[in-house]
């Protein structure tokens, strides 16, 4: 049978444990352990699981045990606006696949004379072409880019 070891907590050969949140909790500990409502131990298969009461429980939304979305730099020159060309991957056989031609964006330091320091840039060599020709104010501003948040 179970044996009591600490309070609340209960010990023994069943499959299920089930204990009674302690009161001495912080009220940081009880959000997170009423968001969780069990914990499964992937080693033994054994399920602990707490008697929580039917109080609304937090928005799994909001849960601090969300993932994190990394931003995910994207295949376009912000210059010139150069994105991936879909194209047909022509075999000997001239049996078509679809493939991607993407963009040959460079991460670049590019000095900026009007700040007086270099910017990073990520931008296609074409566009690196144009700031050369153009110069860096000039192009970013015809793209409509402030560089005094890059």
């Amino acid at each position: 049978m179970a044996t009591l070891a600490t309070p609340g907590v209960l010990l023994g050969n069943t499959s299920k444990l089930c204990f009674r949140r302690p009161p001495h909790l912080s009220p940081k500990l009880k959000s997170v352990s009423s968001e969780l409502g069990f914990v499964t131990s992937q080693l033994s298969g054994i399920k602990i699981s707490y008697n929580l009461p039917d109080v609304a429980k937090p928005n799994p939304i909001s849960s601090p045990f969300a993932p994190v979305l990394q931003p995910v730099a994207r295949r376009i020159c912000p210059f010139t606006g150069k994105k991936a060309n879909r194209a047909n991957k022509v075999s000997f056989s001239n049996h078509k696949t679809k493939k991607l031609q993407f963009v040959n964006l460079q991460y670049k330091k590019v000095w900026w004379e009007a700040g007086k320091r270099y910017v990073k840039l990520r931008l296609s060599t074409k566009a690196l072409k144009t700031i050369e020709k153009n110069g860096l104010d000039a192009v970013a501003k015809k793209a409509g880019i402030d560089l005094r948040k890059e």
